[in-house]
């Protein structure tokens, strides 16, 4: 089911009953065994593989400025000491 229709794998074991990480283990053994078996991608495949690396490559790239964003606004909005609050509500 996970070969054919490339399901995730995580899916199939569940309608199986079965714990994804076996499941995952024997599709990782099969495509082992049959490695030289699997025909090559089609020009559409191809395309298709091209265009989610490079959407993959931007998202990381958002990823980072995000961090980096978040982190520079943690840097200057943090909450004032325990200290200074105390001082102001007595």
């Amino acid at each position: 089911m996970v070969i054919e229709t490339s399901r995730p794998i995580a899916r199939v074991a569940k309608e199986l009953g079965i714990n994804d990480g076996t499941l995952g283990n024997w599709v990782s053994a099969y495509r082992r065994e049959h490695a030289g078996e699997e025909p090559p991608l089609t020009v559409n495949e191809r395309a298709r593989l091209r265009e989610l690396e490079r959407e993959t490559r931007e998202q990381k790239m958002e990823l980072e400025f995000l961090k980096k964003a978040a982190a520079y606004a943690g840097d200057r909005c943090q909450a004032p000491a325990a200290s200074s609050v105390s001082r102001i509500f007595r």
